[in-house]
């Protein structure tokens, strides 16, 4: 869309592409009618550039919502320069304007998702500090307890010198085991080495014995060579949903399949708790179902959410098998 004005400023030109934009007329465009169609909250800032540079004979660049002819605003590219006859004189201004709403909009997308994965990340951190503190601390601090008692009351007899190393050995034990799980958390070493169905079971089982839940597993034609992004990306997904089942369900049953069929693997969590309904789920602030869903984007994976109030959840990822079609680097994340 061009426009030309005149040393007063005004508006002399505008072609048809801007016309057919803004829907109206050529005499209502011209002089300052073209600033009509900017929105409110950018009519100020963007006459003021244009002014300015105006008046210090600038070429400038700007951005302001313009209404077009369907009553919708969009974001639009406005670049101006000076013109000049051939002696030097100042004749006025040429620029041209550009619609970049979906720039914009793909800008904005990237900006939610950057703060999503932020705020993510923090979240997990927010998660290690209170494991560590909550668990790992108090039971080093009970151990640390144990062997200065120990220290200064040494058991008289061999029997009970037994009985309390039993006990530390059990504390230490399941130090271990809180910072093994801790660890397999953030970086699930079995998943590379063995494949997603055996680091699955193995995760299924931990929770069922660190939780007190039952969570029952099974795994079904899943292939060796499945795609290191897929796999990554499938054992989030089965993390946060059986930890979300825990933690909100109120089911001490959680069933877990997991198998492959014509070129797709097919992730399933199913719970029997008190259900949620989906569409306020995924627009809360909470970021467990938005993190899946943007997973599995990475992958050309799909989420779905079937849930009901007092009816139990199903929570079902899909992936492609291969890497084709998916941004492995992104995927990796």
């Amino acid at each position: 869309m061009i426009w030309m004005s005149g040393t007063d400023k005004l508006c002399t030109y505008i072609n048809q592409n801007w016309l057919r934009f803004r829907g109206r007329s050529l005499v209502q465009e011209l002089g300052n009618g073209w600033s009509e169609g900017i929105h409110a909250e950018d009519v100020r800032s963007a006459l003021a550039t244009y002014e300015a540079a105006f008046d210090r004979r600038e070429e400038f660049r700007m951005e302001y919502r313009l209404l077009r002819h369907d009553g919708k605003y969009r974001w639009i590219l406005d670049h101006g320069a000076p013109r000049y006859n051939l002696d030097g004189s100042f004749v006025g201004y040429l620029g041209f304007c550009v619609d970049v709403s979906e720039s914009k909009e793909a800008e904005q997308a990237l900006s939610n998702l950057s703060q999503r994965l932020i705020e993510a990340h923090e979240e997990e951190r927010a998660w290690i500090a209170r494991e560590l503190h909550d668990n790992v601390n108090q039971q080093m601090a009970l151990l640390a307890v144990h062997l200065q008692s120990l220290a200064q009351n040494p058991p008289t007899s061999s029997a009970t010198l037994a009985h309390a190393l039993e006990e530390t050995v059990q504390l230490s034990h399941q130090i271990s085991s809180e910072i093994q799980a801790l660890c397999h958390r953030l970086h699930p070493s079995k998943l590379q080495l063995l494949g997603i169905a055996v680091a699955a079971e193995s995760f299924c089982k931990e929770v069922s014995d660190r939780r007190r839940v039952a969570v029952d597993f099974h795994a079904q034609s899943v292939p060796r060579d499945l795609a290191p992004e897929v796999s990554l990306c499938l054992f989030r997904v089965l993390q946060e949903s059986v930890q979300n089942a825990i933690k909100h369900s109120g089911s001490r049953e959680i069933q877990v399949r997991l198998g492959a069929k014509d070129e797709t693997i097919e992730l399933q969590v199913r719970d029997s708790g008190i259900g949620f309904p989906p569409e306020k789920a995924i627009g809360a602030s909470g970021l467990g179902l938005t993190s899946m869903n943007e997973r599995l984007k990475l992958i050309n994976g799909k989420l779905f959410i079937e849930s009901k109030p007092g009816q139990g959840t199903i929570i079902r990822a899909s992936a492609p098998v291969s890497r084709k079609g998916f941004n492995s680097m992104e995927a990796r994340r």
